[in-house]
């Protein structure tokens, strides 16, 4: 069988959640199943990594999809032309676009769709685009996955689409997200925050994550509490906006806010375990990797109650309403405040951890793609 597979989120250095999703799921099927060819199709040139075995074919087609009108030509035009010719037994894409074209069974991962809910939060053209091409997309694909129960229902209701094409795959986190030792804690936080103890945030510093909210929550923490902790940003300001901007400059403690950019794989795992919580409190999530991250480093979680994210955070986080500023702030004294509660959250994390790992991603996927295969 040849399968075929949209690459192009895979990024030396670069991925976020949908890239990780690709390495870490492919990574593992192209090794279970040694008898089909893969074909692996990257929008650019591509690092030998990346070709995890010898069944894996790796193709560099033009141009580099970087924003809507070369989305359009890469998928319609250069993409749909190589699957034409290859003519794949399936076409299997990550990110969720497909070129509408093809004749070739597909299978979409469509991770959530939050531009539905919330487009006034992306670039002009990026909404028009998403907006326009993902109700197509959906209904193009021959079976859909996506990454919660939440999507799936979100998906099925907002795309007029059966819930039985959609497949829930839900993620999963590396096995590199484990605790640190006492003195391996201490040299972190000396090295990011002054060795003090901090919040962290992981993701890109987008409208949706709610940084605005979570800035003025933890100004209010750091004035009721007098803890003197840090907050770290672990996330590119690609999405920055006027909200958070003024934010940030409205604060009384913003000296104590620390923007550390992209960090390395190794560094985000030592600074997700060395953190007092993760506070990832967004408006919308599909899953919410990060959560997962924590809870197999033994660090408490904050998070909404809104969207996938009760869903994956079942017990083991405390939850708040991310539009409320005044809960979130409530919900880090609390766990600053109350040393049991904070205690009895990893230990709800730990078990919580255990219903989420790439093996199992890899796996559902897979059935997910076979199950493509075999429809009329």
């Amino acid at each position: 069988m040849i399968i075929a597979v949209n690459t192009r989120m895979l990024q030396l250095n670069k991925m976020e959640g949908i890239g990780y999703f690709a390495f870490e799921s492919f990574k593992r099927i192209v090794k279970l199943h040694p008898e089909h060819e893969f074909v692996f199709i990257f929008d650019r040139p591509y690092d030998s990594s990346f070709i995890f075995s010898d069944n894996i074919k790796g193709v560099y087609l033009s141009p580099a999809a970087r924003h809507p009108i070369l989305w359009y030509i890469w998928y319609e035009w250069s993409l749909a032309r190589f699957l034409k010719k290859l003519k794949p037994d399936i076409f299997v894409s990550p990110d969720g676009y497909l070129p509408l074209s093809i004749k070739s069974k597909t299978l979409a991962v469509i991770h959530d769709i939050n531009f539905e809910h919330y487009p006034e939060d992306l670039p002009f053209f990026n909404r028009i685009y998403y907006r326009y091409f993902f109700s197509r997309f959906a209904k193009k694909a021959t079976r859909i996955s996506t990454v919660s129960e939440f999507s799936k229902k979100d998906i099925s209701e907002t795309y007029n689409i059966s819930d039985s094409k959609i497949d829930v795959v839900y993620n999963g986190a590396g096995e590199e997200f484990k605790p640190v030792s006492e003195n391996k804690m201490t040299e972190i936080r000396a090295r990011y925050s002054l060795g003090k103890p901090y919040f962290i945030f992981i993701g890109s510093l987008h409208r949706r994550k709610n940084i605005a909210n979570l800035l003025k929550a933890f100004d209010i923490f750091q004035k009721d509490s007098g803890a003197g902790f840090k907050i770290l940003l672990a996330g590119t300001k690609r999405w920055w906006t006027e909200d958070m901007e003024q934010a940030y400059q409205n604060m009384t403690y913003k000296a104590d806010v620390i923007f550390t950019g992209r960090v390395s794989d190794s560094d985000l795992q030592e600074l997700t375990a060395s953190a007092f919580a993760l506070t990832y409190v967004s408006l919308f999530e599909g899953f919410g990797i990060p959560i997962i991250e924590a809870f197999r480093c033994d660090v408490p979680v904050i998070t909404s109650n809104t969207t996938s994210m009760p869903e994956i955070a079942a017990d083991a986080a405390y939850l708040v309403d991310p539009f409320s500023v005044e809960e979130i702030a409530k919900a880090m004294k609390e766990l600053y405040q109350n040393e049991a509660l904070k205690n009895k959250l990893i230990e709800k994390g730990r078990t919580r951890k255990m219903s989420f790992n790439w093996d199992k991603t890899a796996e559902d996927l897979w059935q997910s793609m076979m199950k493509a295969c075999k429809s009329e």
